[in-house]
């Protein structure tokens, strides 16, 4: 009986992501249409060479390249760590991304429906979903090895949506700063994930698992995540933007994780009881610069303050690895697998911390112009200064914000979106903690057999014998795949 009710569960599991691609499929064609670079329609008029060169999206290509691979290599490998759970990290990266770069499609379209009644969609569409993306995959790592995948997928689904209001609200409203999404997505995304283990937590202390642990080779293949997401984040950090600010935010982004990479290595040594490397803090911490770095990445930070966020970064992330997350685990009930709070929790909030002091630093000596592509707000919102600025610059009317309340603003968006990450997740976890997507038995967790197909290692390391002439001759039994 148990096992046909296990059965009946798998088979609901597929049934309903058929259905979600349904659903996706019809709202893709009732909301979304091809946007005016990619339709045919005549271009419009010729701007000023400056205007005209800030519209152009021929640019966004590679670096959009750049964040695919980030998504899917980098984030996918990141989370083979676990010994028998590499194929699932994979292949529920593969599978979850696919999905929910399609939902934050569909997101960001219904936030832009024009006056047709369609939202247009263009080579930045695409972009804008890869790094929404990016959100529900950090929250995935904290839950790593411990859900099914259509936990996964409506767990992603719930947080794109309100992803794409806190955003909204953030960008829109607020008019924060935050071109490399540390607030936005890294903060968003890590505590969203956490408070979604909270909830799991609730009902039964969280436990050390058999398998949750590493293995010598799933460390390496975890390391090719890390070395993709350390090479590709100035990137990440930069593709949306144009100009001196994109310049400057790959400048500072690399500085950033190059600092936060050789203190990370100092300090891991450092908390060692012999004086070694560990492994967690060379894969993680080692990157947390490209998050402490993101919000304030296009900002005039000066060489210095990358170097330093960086540093700062990367420290933390270790400490916090070392001391702070077994103490989650047995004070707060968090089990927090992958480490996302010491990843990308922590930077975050210490990025949404610096991009405020810089803004509050900012002035229109340093900045000239720039200061209000940084800063919109900043921008004067009538007056002569504002129509010259629209007509040469194409920056639109602002609200002649100071420098200090810019810094308040972002302080602001910081505090609201910790707290609909943390609402939002905890309300998420409860939904998921019913049968509704099903559930993962404590003897699952961490095991590649609860979702896939897999050979039988014991058999397949065991030699075979031949008994047909020398008894005593062996040869090894290889298995197909490896032919």
């Amino acid at each position: 009986m148990a096992q046909s009710r296990y059965e009946w569960v798998e088979k609901r599991q597929i049934f309903q992501l058929i259905a979600v691609e349904v659903i996706v499929m019809v709202l893709m064609g009732l909301f979304l249409s091809y946007g005016p670079d990619a339709s045919g329609i005549s271009p419009p008029p010729k701007q000023s060479p400056l205007v005209q060169g800030k519209t152009s999206r021929s640019y966004v290509y590679p670096m959009y390249q750049d964040v695919h691979v980030m998504i899917w290599i980098g984030f996918g490998f990141l989370m083979t760590f676990p010994k028998r759970y590499g194929q699932s990290a994979l292949g529920l990266t593969f599978l979850v991304g696919a999905i929910l770069i399609q939902v934050a499609i569909i997101c960001e379209g219904v936030i832009n429906i024009t006056k047709s009644g369609k939202a247009p969609l263009s080579l930045m569409s695409l972009l804008n979903a890869d790094v929404a993306v990016a959100a529900p995959l950090i929250s995935m790592g904290a839950l790593l090895g411990k859900t099914t995948y259509m936990q996964l997928i409506f767990m992603g689904i719930i947080e794109l949506v309100v992803f794409t209001l806190n955003k909204y609200l953030g960008e829109e409203y607020l008019m924060a700063a935050d071109a490399g999404g540390s607030m936005f997505v890294h903060v968003f995304g890590a505590y969203f994930g956490l408070a979604v283990s909270f909830a799991f937590g609730i009902k039964r202390r969280p436990k050390e698992h058999h398998l949750e642990g590493s293995s010598y080779h799933s460390d390496i293949f975890a390391m090719i995540g890390t070395v993709f997401l350390w090479l590709f984040w100035p990137s990440f950090n930069a593709a949306a933007l144009q100009g001196n600010d994109q310049q400057r935010a790959i400048i500072n982004t690399l500085l950033a994780i190059a600092a936060s990479c050789v203190v990370s290595f100092a300090v891991s040594a450092l908390v060692s009881e012999e004086s070694k490397f560990n492994m967690v803090h060379v894969q993680n911490s080692t990157l947390a610069g490209g998050v402490a770095i993101g919000t304030a990445s296009n900002m005039m930070c000066e060489p210095i303050g990358a170097l330093l966020i960086g540093s700062s970064a990367g420290a933390i992330s270790v400490l916090g690895y070392k001391y702070l997350t077994p103490m989650i685990q047995n004070r707060l009930r968090i089990h927090d697998t992958c480490g996302v709070h010491n990843l990308h929790g922590m930077p975050g909030v210490l990025a949404g911390v610096f991009g405020a002091l810089m803004a509050g630093m900012a002035t229109e000596v340093s900045y000239k112009e720039s200061l209000y592509q940084v800063f919109p707000a900043r921008a004067p919102s009538t007056g002569d200064e504002s129509a010259e600025l629209r007509v040469y610059s194409g920056i639109h009317a602002g609200h002649d914000r100071t420098a200090g309340q810019q810094a308040g603003y972002q302080l602001l968006a910081l505090g609201i979106t910790l707290g609909n990450a943390i609402v939002s997740g905890v309300i998420t976890g409860m939904i998921l903690r019913t049968d509704i997507c099903g559930t993962v038995p404590e003897a699952s967790k961490f095991d590649d057999a609860l979702h896939f197909e897999l050979e039988d290692d014991v058999e397949q390391d065991l030699p075979m014998k031949i008994p047909e002439g020398n008894s005593s001759r062996i040869v090894e039994q290889i298995s197909m795949s490896h032919i």
